[in-house]
């Protein structure tokens, strides 16, 4: 500054706030400054009290005084003035003096309770939120920030959030991530104050979805209804917001026309004599003709017969050549009847033909029907006699006088029985069923396929197949069983002197290694020392995922001291036993009865049992709780048949739970709290890994018990979630109106039995056996057909078996029960066909001749 300035201040005092009893300094810097002293409210500050300092600016080369005071709380209080404590500094040079701006001194403060505190609010999505926040009084005033869920809301990163607006906290169009938590933060420089936390809950209201198509007539003919149907799901309702209004399902009526079953019109005439010495005869399926799913005519549409009964002689010119054509006439003759008799022996020993390969054959005239139990009343079963140790020609027959009953009360199983020898294991309800018909003999002719085999599983835990003595009306008699188990008793009509005998029953397996689960049910058949021509097909449900190189699965057979001794791995190929493991299900041969299970060993952490989950809820009558019920059990058919009470809130659905040992977690989340009340520390529950691993199909639930506020509470919506700890995880979305019934889980069993039974038709099948199970130079044995049908693995079982393409076509019709797929054996029987005639064009010119 040039000499003769006035001093210039470069800094002067701030205003202050003592915190607590902590003095606050007040400092002044000028130049040019002789002197400078500090005022306060109006009287000069003793000498004494200033700290002076003098320093020369290294950059203007000047010299700059430094002057500064302390100001104490007592001082403060002790004011009484007008207006605040203030100082000021005053500066003198050799030209005059200057003074500084007056710079407050205040105590400092923050209250503890807010004037406003938030205030929580239920928005529909995509509305407007405030959120009034008038923060405590405080000196100096008390800065503002909003938190939700204790993190920091700022309106530089959200442009839909506003909080600038007189401490509020505005949020234009709610979004269901603006759910949560609200604290409103006031702040000074003495301290911090939170309000009362504001639940704010966004919610949305429930919206149908599109009506599905109409459903097919329900009534098979004649007038039935029509369903279609919507769910509450565009969108779905969330966080307590309004359920649909309306109906959920509409019907109409309908009318179904009624199946016309076929008649066949008269025979033709005879056609004439052919050179092979036969004619024909034909009749159409057309009075009437099938219509609207009716039956085609039962019977051939072709008749053949012989026509050697009259002289096939030829006329003679001369009476003079009688010796000569005489001769010739019986030489005719005997030519004639060899003509017949080569005919008639390759017409039964003639290998297949165009109706072996038919897809029409084969596909024609089964059909599925719903299988429902009924109850009658119980019996006290008779102990048949088992000791005969012959074996009888006729299968599964055995010679005795007296009636007899069949299957004693059998835990947990669903059994279909028909003289074809077929059960099937599932859960239904107990039942007991008496069977009748017309007293037939059983021919012993055993080119009547007598490893045929009928009815099998349609949708049950596991499938049995074997042998059966065929007749023109076999005796047939079906039942369901439940988990209380049952009896079915097949009287004592097919002949004076014989009974088929065959019963099943499920365990479960006490004695297994500790290292390894249950993968199924456990199977009996029997009775000891049953023998029969043809091995039993076995079809076993199991819930694992198969990898060889985490899983070793193993069938067991239980001892008569009830230990468990290995059969064979499925993986293994052996002539004891066959072996087939598809993904859920397990194919095998047997030939010993006895009890069977199939058992898995992980090998690696990484090996996965499937688990089945569901919930159900429960509402009790005039209570304002209701109950979740969460099940798992392994995920094999029918498994929720053995749960207890509530209906069904969701489709059940799959979760891989891994052989890591770590628990399975079941928590309820999404819970509407202003609607429901849930008990404390029920929110999550925990299953060790034990319980879910080794829950040898016993299903495992938790609980969830939640209480209304209001009776008007008539919905009920949230999340169920069940992960395994570092495992997969499955969500379950519960929509439910309390009051009104929700859709009960469905265990209607579908089943095939009798002659609607998925099958070969006996004349193809026998066909089949004649044809492949002799060898030939040109390969068309059963080991072709093995390859074809792609069961062409363990080949030394089929080997040692009396009719290895019967047993073939045994394990084929069992792998493609659910499928019922006859066009891919035709197709293979087909392409087979092709090969061979490719292979000898000489023989088929032959033919063709």
């Amino acid at each position: 500054y040039p000499p003769g300035t006035l001093p210039h201040f470069i800094q002067e005092p701030e205003d202050a706030y003592i915190v607590k009893s902590n003095p606050i300094k007040l400092r002044c810097r000028a130049v040019p400054a002789l002197q400078i002293f500090f005022k306060c409210n109006g009287e000069w500050v003793h000498q004494n009290e200033h700290f002076s300092h003098e320093y020369k600016d290294l950059n203007t080369g000047l010299k700059v005084r430094e002057v500064m005071i302390n100001v104490s709380r007592q001082q403060v209080e002790d004011f009484h003035g007008p207006e605040d404590y203030w100082c000021l500094c005053v500066a003198w040079s050799h030209l005059g003096t200057s003074k500084s701006r007056k710079a407050t001194v205040r105590i400092a403060y923050l209250r503890k309770n807010f004037e406003q505190d938030p205030q929580g609010k239920e928005v529909p999505i995509n509305g407007m939120i405030v959120l009034h926040c008038r923060p405590p009084e405080g000196v100096p005033a008390a800065e503002v920030e909003w938190l939700k869920n204790e993190e920091l809301v700022s309106s530089l990163t959200d442009d839909n959030i506003d909080t600038r607006a007189d401490h509020n906290l505005i949020i234009n169009e709610a979004r269901l991530s603006d759910s949560g938590n609200y604290t409103c933060l006031a702040s000074n420089v003495v301290a911090k104050r939170r309000s009362a936390t504001a639940t704010v809950i966004v919610f949305v209201n429930g919206g149908w979805s599109l009506w599905t198509e109409w459903s097919a007539c329900n009534a098979p003919c004649g007038r039935g209804v029509q369903k279609r149907s919507r769910t509450c799901t565009n969108p779905a309702p969330l966080n307590g917001g309004a359920f649909c209004e309306g109906m959920s399902v509409q019907k109409i009526t309908c009318n179904a026309p009624c199946p016309i079953d076929g008649g066949w019109n008269e025979w033709s005439q005879w056609t004439v004599c052919s050179s092979q010495c036969e004619r024909q005869r034909t009749r159409e399926c057309n009075s009437p003709v099938p219509r609207h799913r009716g039956k085609m005519c039962e019977g051939n549409s072709e008749a053949t017969e012989n026509c050697t009964d009259g002289l096939c002689t030829q006329s003679m010119e001369s009476s003079n050549d009688v010796a000569l054509y005489s001769g010739l006439g019986a030489g005719i003759i005997t030519v004639a009847i060899l003509v017949v008799a080569v005919m008639l022996y390759r017409k039964n020993h003639s290998e297949y033909g165009v109706d072996v390969i038919d897809s029409s054959a084969l596909t024609g005239g089964f059909q599925s029907f719903n299988f429902k139990n009924t109850r009658q009343g119980k019996r006290v079963p008779s102990t048949p006699d088992l000791t005969v140790g012959r074996t009888y020609s006729t299968p599964l027959c055995f010679q005795d006088s007296t009636d007899k009953e069949l299957f004693d009360p059998l835990p947990d199983i669903k059994v279909k029985v028909q003289s074809s020898f077929m059960v099937s294991l599932g859960v239904a309800e107990r039942a007991e069923f008496h069977a009748k018909a017309p007293a037939e003999t059983f021919p012993r002719d055993l080119s009547r396929d007598y490893c045929s085999t009928m009815d099998r599983r349609k949708k049950g835990l596991l499938t049995l197949n074997g042998p059966f003595s065929s007749c023109k009306e076999p005796l047939r008699t079906t039942g369901v069983f439940g988990h209380h188990g049952g009896r079915l008793v097949v009287p004592n009509t097919v002949s004076p002197n014989k009974i088929c005998i065959y019963s099943l029953c499920v365990f479960s397996v006490q004695t297994l290694d500790s290292c390894e689960i249950l993968l199924g049910p456990e199977v009996t058949y029997g009775p000891p020392g049953l023998d029969l021509f043809c091995p039993v097909a076995m079809t076993i449900a199991h819930c694992a995922e198969v990898d060889a190189e985490n899983w070793n699965i193993q069938l067991k057979r239980r001892t008569q001291d009830s230990k468990w001794e290995e059969v064979m791995s499925v993986e293994e190929e052996s002539t004891s036993c066959y072996c087939l493991m598809d993904s859920t299900s397990c194919h095998l041969l047997l030939d010993q009865p006895g009890s069977y299970a199939l058992v898995g060993e992980p090998l690696t952490q990484a090996a996965i049992k499937r688990l089945k989950l569901a919930v159900f809820g429960t509402m009790e009558v005039g209570s304002m709780s209701y109950t979740l019920r969460v099940y798992c059990v392994d995920d094999t058919p029918h498994a929720f048949q053995k749960t207890r009470g509530g209906q069904l809130l969701e489709e059940p659905k799959m979760l891989p739970f891994r052989a890591n040992t770590f628990s399975l977690q079941v928590s309820i989340q999404d819970v509407p709290q202003f609607l429901w009340s849930i008990k404390p520390f029920t929110t999550c529950q925990e299953f060790s890994f034990p319980q879910v691993w080794c829950s040898n199909q016993q299903p495992l639930h938790c609980a969830f018990s939640l209480e209304r506020y209001s009776p008007a509470t008539a919905q009920l919506s949230c999340k169920i979630s069940v992960r395994q700890v570092k495992g997969h995880e499955q969500i379950l979305q519960v929509y439910t109106a309390v009051a009104e019934a929700t859709l009960p889980l469905d265990c209607t069993i579908t089943s095939q039995t009798g002659p609607k039974a998925f099958k070969i038709p006996l004349s193809i099948r026998q066909r089949i056996c004649a044809t492949f199970d002799t060898a030939n130079a040109k390969g068309k044995d059963w080991q072709l057909l093995a390859q074809k049908l792609h069961l062409d693995r363990n080949l030394g079982y089929f080997a040692k078996q009396r009719s290895p393409s019967a047993v073939i076509l045994s394990l084929w019709e069992a792998r493609h029960q659910d499928t019922s797929d006859l066009d891919s054996l035709a197709s293979a029987l087909e392409e087979i066909g092709k090969i061979h005639s490719k292979s000898s064009p000489k023989d088929q010119d032959e033919c063709d001749q």
